[in-house]
C-alpha cells in the first residue's frame, strides 16, 4: 500500500541515522508511523525494529560500554516501563499522536538551541533520566530525547556516546519487549508489519555505522 511505501522511506532515513549515531532513529519513525499506524502499533514495531538493530550494532561498540552508568540507568527505565504502558492504553489515539509529535518538536528544538546539561553524570540525576526514558519508551516509543541531551551535554567522545546508548537500549529493548508481550500490546499485524521493515533498517544501519568509522 502508499502507507507502506511512505514507511520504507522513513526507515531507510531512520537506519542511516541509527547507524551513525547510534540513536534519533525514534524521533523519526515515531510521529510518521503514528498517523500510519496508530500509537500502539507503533510502539510495537518500533521497539521490534530497534531490537533487531541494537542486536546487530551491540558488537561493535561493546569494549567502550561504561557499565557502571548504563546499568543502573537501564534498571530505572525498567522499573517505570508499566507506567508508560498504562498511559499509551489509556490515553485516547489522537491525543497520544499529538503527545508524540510535541516531544520530538520540543527536543529537536532544545538540540538545535545548543542547550547542555553540565552536571556531570551523578547517580541521582542518572536514575531520573532513566525513569523518564522508561516512561516515554513505553507510552510513545521515544526512550532517547532525555538520554541523548543527558550524553551530548557531556565531555565524553563520540563513539563513547553511541556506545553507551547503544548499551542503553539493548537493555530497555530487551524489558520493554517482554513487557509488551506479556501485556497482549505486541498485535500480529503490527509484529508482521515491523518484521517486513526490519531488512531495509538493518541495511541502511549498517550502511550507517559504516560512514560513522
Amino acid at each position: 500500500t502508499p502507507d507502506y511505501f511512505v514507511a520504507v522511506a522513513v526507515v531507510v532515513a531512520a537506519g542511516l541515522m541509527r547507524g551513525f549515531a547510534g540513536f534519533g532513529s525514534g524521533m523519526l519513525m515515531a510521529p510518521i508511523f503514528a498517523v500510519l499506524f496508530g500509537p500502539v502499533d507503533t510502539v510495537a514495531i518500533i521497539i521490534l525494529m530497534e531490537t533487531c538493530v541494537t542486536v546487530q550494532l551491540i558488537p561493535s561498540v561493546f569494549g567502550e560500554i561504561e557499565w557502571r552508568f548504563v546499568a543502573p540507568m537501564g534498571a530505572a527505565a525498567a522499573l517505570f516501563m508499566p507506567v508508560g504502558s498504562w498511559m499509551l492504553v489509556s490515553i485516547d489515539p489522537s491525543v497520544m499522536s499529538r503527545v508524540i509529535a510535541a516531544i520530538v518538536f520540543v527536543f529537536a528544538v532544545i538540540l538545535m538551541a545548543g542547550w547542555r546539561y553540565g552536571g556531570g553524570k551523578r547517580m541521582p540525576v542518572t536514575l531520573g533520566i532513566g525513569a523518564v526514558s522508561g516512561t516515554m519508551m513505553a507510552a510513545t516509543s521515544l526512550a532517547n530525547p532525555p538520554v541523548m541531551l543527558y550524553l551530548l551535554s557531556g565531555p565524553d567522545r563520540a563513539s563513547s556516546n553511541r556506545a553507551n546508548v547503544t548499551a542503553y537500549f539493548a537493555i530497555t529493548l530487551t524489558m520493554m519487549l517482554a513487557l509488551m508481550t506479556f501485556a497482549g500490546l505486541m498485535s500480529w499485524p503490527a509484529v508482521w508489519q515491523g518484521v517486513t521493515l526490519v531488512p531495509p533498517f538493518m541495511l541502511t544501519a549498517w550502511l550507517g555505522s559504516r560512514l560513522f568509522r
